[in-house]
């Protein structure tokens, strides 16, 4: 039966570095960015962005995150695939839960989401999971 967790998270750091760029090229950078999670998934996240920055600023983005704690109550871990870009001032993204990577009581996870956030470190979370 499919369940929709509703939460927030907060970026607790953002470490961002360029590892490729020159004239005329577009910035590559990379991200290392910590997540604290609350609502009805209570738990840390780290997660690793690739980003691409166009000259306009806009740019496209994936990266992959380890969530560490609860959903739902129950205890365990997981990994998000997310896939976005940003625009406008506006990050849009998809997410979903890579099979095989979640552990403890949430062993059996599957899941997805989709977001669009702007600017702040405070932001709104939904995923749409099923646990077997």
């Amino acid at each position: 039966m499919k369940q929709t967790a509703k939460a927030r998270f907060a970026i607790k750091s953002w470490d961002e570095k360029p590892y490729s760029e020159g004239q005329d090229l577009p910035k590559l950078t990379r991200a290392s960015v910590t997540k604290a999670y609350t609502g009805d998934i209570a738990a840390e996240g780290q997660v690793e962005y690739l980003m691409m920055y166009r000259s306009d600023g806009s740019a496209t983005f994936l990266g992959l995150e380890r969530v560490v704690g609860e959903l739902g109550g129950r205890p365990g871990s997981f990994v998000l695939q997310r896939i976005g870009v940003f625009e406008g001032g506006q990050a849009t993204e998809s997410y979903s839960v890579i099979p095989g990577s979640a552990t403890g009581a949430l062993r059996s996870l599957a899941g997805e989401g989709r977001s669009a956030v702007g600017h702040g470190m405070e932001h709104p979370f939904t995923l749409d999971y099923e646990l077997a």
